[in-house]
Formats: structure tokens, sequence, C-alpha cells
């Protein structure tokens, strides 16, 4: 019986992962959203000072708001909130963020298709999903669709403090993303696949159960 390093292994669920979403467009071409505007040169913000999230967000179910210049959501269950811009290939993904239970559990998704959430208890992403504070505030980590699966980077060990507002950074370079707390690294992946092209262009914040509240959101090409 032949064995395979793991690095092969990811490699292989790598192209199958591929070949199921190409496959997946051609049926249903209207899977990902037309017509959304590309984030220009000038960067994208929302400082979220209104009453409601407005025509910018395609929310997928859970139940996102705006409560005193914050976007709040407590309970999503995957079903993230999918701002209506697409992101460069390359940029910079920044945004104040703080959770009230001592769970943390900070997620956000980083280039997806826009549109997708869970169908079911399990959810795999069609983005990078970023988690701070994860699997009750033990685990942080970006990982490439599937959350838990093997292809992930874990990072250090830190903590999420209830209450207290992070400045959670985001960035892509050619095939490395990295995340950022207050300018300490959280994690950082090199994807030598990187997900790009049609199917993943969108940013969106998600949720599982815990209460997270996310302020001044920035977007800018590198």
């Amino acid at each position: 019986m032949i064995r395979y390093s793991a690095a092969v292994r990811r490699r292989v669920i790598r192209l199958v992962s591929r070949l199921v979403g190409i496959a997946a467009l051609s049926s249903a071409g209207a899977c990902t959203p037309q017509g959304d505007p590309a984030i220009g040169p000038s960067g994208f913000s929302d400082d979220f000072e209104r009453t409601s999230l407005g025509d910018l967000y395609h929310n997928t179910g859970g139940p996102y708001e705006i409560r005193n210049g914050w976007l709040h959501v407590r309970g999503a269950r995957n079903r993230p909130l999918w701002l209506r811009r697409r992101l460069p290939r390359d940029a910079r993904i920044e945004m104040d963020v703080r959770s009230e239970t001592p769970d943390g559990d900070i997620k956000v998704e980083a280039w997806g298709d826009g549109v997708s959430k869970a169908e079911a208890e399990s959810y795999r992403a069609t983005s990078y999903v970023i988690i701070f504070g994860g699997w009750n505030n033990s685990l942080n980590l970006i990982a490439r669709m599937d959350e838990h699966g093997d292809d992930r980077a874990i990072g250090s060990r830190r903590r999420v403090e209830p209450g207290r507002v992070y400045r959670l950074v985001i960035e892509r370079r050619g095939d490395t993303i990295e995340a950022t707390v207050d300018g300490e690294l959280l994690a950082r992946m090199r994807d030598p696949d990187p997900l790009e092209g049609r199917g993943h262009e969108y940013f969106a914040f998600n949720n599982w159960q815990s209460d997270l509240w996310f302020d001044n959101l920035r977007i800018t090409p590198l």
C-alpha cells in the first residue's frame, strides 16, 4: 500500500476542490453575484454610522444589525454578511472588532464567492477563513475553505479578551496571506494555489454564536 505525504494529500484535495468548483460554476452560472463594482485604487471604507445595512451588503440569513455605529451579530451560525464589492487580487483588509463573550470566536472570510452560507451544521467556505479565538478561545488560524480540515495555518496562542477592541488586519500578497492583531502576527499561510478569480472575489463578516461587534472597515489595494 502506497502512503503519500501530508503535502501530497493536500495538493490532491485542492485539485479536486478546484475541479468541483469549476463544474459547479459551469452548471449554475448565476451562483456568483454579477455586476458588483470592483474596489478601485482609492480603496473602500465603512464606518457603519447609519441605521441600516443598506444595499452595500448581501445578508445570507444572519441577525446582522447596525447598533450605535457598530455592526453587531450574534448567532449567525455560519451565514455570512457579504460585502457587495469585488476585492483586489492583493489587498489589505482591516477593521476594529470586539467580542463580548468569553469564548472569543472572531471570524471573517476573504476572497470568497459572495453568496455561500451554511445549509446545515457543517459549512465549507469558498474563501480563506480567519479566526481569532476559535474553539472556545483556544485557537487562531487561517483556513483555506474548510476551518475543520487539514488545509489551515495555525498561529500562536493568544486569547480574545471580552470587551477589548482589537485592530484586525488581513493582507494578501502573491501566494501569502497573513493576519495580524494590533500589529502582532496572528497566523500566516502560504498557498501555492491561491483562491482568485471568479468565485473568490468577496469579503464577509461571519459568526457562529459569539457576540461580535465590528467597525471601521477599510480595504486597500496592494
